[in-house]
């Protein structure tokens, strides 16, 4: 069996009086992430992970913030469609570990939901699935609340 091991990463800056999407939950919060499509770090993260671990080049590449078909849309389309991808080229994922790291609003009581989204739209189990957040100490631009941050990994299996 061959597999592969990709890794992705995704920043967004927070907006005061903005929707806040993460793993397809939205989010109760004053501030939340903005960007061309629906800004939803942690599905962008996992789906630079997997494209990086079929060799497919990264999100951007498939899903360019200058393209209207993209603006808005759910990222749970994005991947969706990044699956297509993979499974076109004969890839499967076996499990995605990732990580968020924000001040607030607190992840875990989502994490359940955020995992049967990404399974739905990811074609795999939920146990295969897991969702960690962190604090930023208060430091940085996250401290601040200014910005979210998300990273992923995944392992792929060819089919």
């Amino acid at each position: 069996m061959k597999i592969r091991v990709g890794f992705g990463f995704d920043v967004h800056q927070l907006e005061y009086n903005h929707p806040f999407y993460v793993g397809g939950v939205k989010l109760e919060h004053h501030s939340g992430a903005f960007g061309h499509s629906d800004a939803d770090v942690l599905l962008h993260a996992i789906c630079d992970a997997l494209l990086g671990a079929a060799n497919l080049r990264d999100i951007g590449h498939h899903f360019k913030n200058t393209d209207e078909r993209w603006k808005g849309i759910s990222s749970l389309v994005l991947l969706e469609e990044t699956v297509k991808l993979l499974n076109e080229k004969g890839w499967t994922i076996g499990n995605i570990d990732a990580m968020l790291c924000l001040e607030e609003p607190k992840i875990n009581p989502h994490v359940p939901e955020m995992k049967k989204n990404i399974a739905k739209a990811g074609n795999i189990s939920e146990e295969d699935i897991s969702i960690k957040a962190t604090t930023n100490e208060t430091m940085g631009f996250i401290g601040r609340e200014e910005g979210v941050v998300a990273y992923a990994v995944c392992l792929i299996e060819k089919i």
